[in-house]
């Protein structure tokens, strides 16, 4: 283990007083890492996260003296498409004035549940839904999508997507951010998903490495266990970042869980342990991009380390990137920094082990035509970001998503004489689904009262078909209550959000999925439940108990 050896302050300004600008574009790894102080190299192993619309002071101060080869974008950062143009142009900037390369700005851009950029940006499904399509093409061109808005406005790295499988269903932190519980249907999803982000020209980070799916805990709050046995782990949680490897993603993320059947030292997170960063992940897997551990300010990490321990933890184990966490301060920030370039002065980490990170950070910057870096204009920001184009595929993915999961009774498609119950919160949807004459609409609230399950019970009783839409019934009594009041042998539900709502409700005659309650998702929902358009979509993960 390294020591813990802080540097004088001095010494680091020593460091840093001969820096010399880094930037060319025609340049290659050994020939920028042959110009660089140590100082400088450290930094670019770090992500630097501030707080703040624009580059406050302290923020500014820090990227001038520190360098850092990556800066992560929090949702305190950002606005509509102006706004982050002059924030990412200001980042660049700041960092070619102090003489060094530009970095990877990065950001969490999942789609659904997790997606940091809002303001004038496209609202994406969750990628649970391209698993559906079963179309590793309309993956691709999500993963285009996701990346042409992020390059519109200077972001070229995306914090996705996750390639966890979602095989514990009580997971509170994963969930539908996973594309589904089938290694080989999440790891050809997520392929191509990556290899569209990248051939847009943003880094794409699959995550959590070797796998946050089966787990019921979160590491934001605890240490997770997962005592799985290894040829479990090698069968299934490893197989979506084979795929994610195979199709040359930029970067893998560690989680933070302890993995009994890969490290033997109790409590030792995988982001921390050299058996799996290495030994594992870099050597028995043979992947060859950037690692990083998740967030070290999450409760697993930083109630056991400080930013600092937990930086040289990181680079013992492997790591080329470290993210000290959106809670850090630029001075816990620094003191990371110093302490890993104390580590390597005292000769308690080689320089060849830092040279090796570097040499990788700097060939991706290369690959991703960092060094060229031009700002963008500020002004005409919101026309760069392709919405329209976005929301065709949108649709078009929800035409070839939504998943008729049963129909026992033989309901569909719907006619006329049907009670359509809705939330009332969403009258778009009435809007979409009103394809019939006939139909009776009935609006309740999102948790039923006693007396929205009573109309709905009185509609029922006067159609022949009965249609009726949840959010999130599983946590709801009151749409549980709701659908077990309805005649089963004549009544359709369609879960708008999570597909495991069929787990809480009783058997149906139909169960219908749509996988994100956005408003492309009604139309093409109402075209199938009506008949105008086919069933296509495919379960993206097992509804069984």
């Amino acid at each position: 283990m390294v020591k813990r050896k802080i540097a004088l302050v001095a010494v680091l300004w020593a460091l840093l007083a001969g820096r010399m600008p880094l930037a060319a574009q025609n340049a290659t790894p050994d020939d920028l890492l042959a110009r660089m102080s140590l100082a400088q190299k450290v930094g670019q192993m770090f992500m630097f996260t501030f707080y703040g619309r624009p580059v406050n002071e302290p923020a500014r101060d820090f990227i001038a003296t520190w360098q850092p080869g990556f800066v992560a974008l929090l949702p305190s950062n950002l606005g509509n498409p102006e706004q982050v143009t002059n924030l990412t142009n200001s980042v660049q900037q700041t960092l070619l004035d102090a003489g060094s390369l530009p970095a990877f700005i990065a950001t969490d851009q999942e789609g659904g549940i997790i997606q940091h950029l809002e303001e004038g940006f496209t609202q994406f499904p969750v990628p649970m839904l391209l698993t559906a399509t079963g179309d590793t093409a309309l993956a691709y061109r999500y993963g285009a999508g996701l990346a042409a808005e992020l390059r519109a406005v200077g972001i070229n790295m995306n914090l996705a997507p996750v390639v966890d499988l979602n095989t514990n269903r009580r997971n509170p932190i994963i969930g539908r951010r996973s594309p589904g519980d089938d290694p080989q249907q999440v790891g050809a999803i997520s392929a191509a998903l990556i290899q569209g982000m990248q051939a847009g020209g943003v880094l794409a980070t699959a995550k959590h490495f070797p796998g946050h799916g089966d787990t019921a805990d979160d590491s934001h709050t605890t240490l997770p266990v997962v005592p799985l046995p290894l040829e479990r782990l090698l069968a299934v949680e490893l197989l979506p970042f084979v795929a994610a490897r195979d199709a040359g993603a930029g970067a893998i993320m560690v989680a933070h869980i302890w993995y009994p059947a890969l490290e033997a030292e109790p409590n030792r997170p995988a982001s921390l342990s050299h058996a799996i960063v290495t030994g594992l992940l870099r050597g028995q897997l043979g992947y060859n991009g950037l690692i990083l551990p998740d967030a070290m300010d999450m409760d697993a990490i930083d109630t056991v380390y400080s930013p600092a321990a937990a930086a040289l933890e990181a680079v013992a184990a492997g790591h080329d990137v470290i993210l000290p966490g959106a809670h850090v301060s630029p001075a816990a920030h620094a003191a990371a920094i110093t302490a890993v370039i104390a580590a390597v002065e005292a000769g308690d980490i080689p320089l060849s082990r830092i040279d090796d990170s570097v040499r990788r950070i700097l060939a991706a910057k290369i690959q991703f035509g960092l060094p060229g870096w031009q700002p963008l204009p500020a002004a005409g920001a919101a026309e760069r970001v392709p919405l329209e184009d976005n929301v065709r595929l949108i649709e078009e993915v929800f035409r070839a998503g939504v998943t008729v999961v049963y129909d026992e009774a033989g309901l569909l498609p719907l006619d006329g004489d049907t009670a359509v119950i809705y939330p009332g919160s969403q009258p778009s949807l009435w809007t979409a689904c009103n394809l019939r004459p006939g139909l009776r609409p009935l609006a309740v609230a999102q948790s039923p009262a006693p007396a929205d399950i009573s109309a709905a019970v009185w509609t029922a009783q006067q159609s022949r078909r009965v249609l009726v839409f949840v959010r999130d019934a599983e946590q709801d009594a009151a749409q549980q209550a709701l659908v077990a009041a309805l005649p089963p042998e004549k009544t359709v539900v369609v879960a708008l959000q999570s597909p495991y709502d069929a787990l809480a409700l009783p058997r149906t005659g139909a169960y219908v999925v749509t996988y994100s309650p956005l408003k492309p998702a009604f139309a093409a929902v109402c075209g199938v439940l009506f008949g105008d358009l086919p069933a296509r979509g495919q379960p993206a993960v097992r509804l069984t108990p």
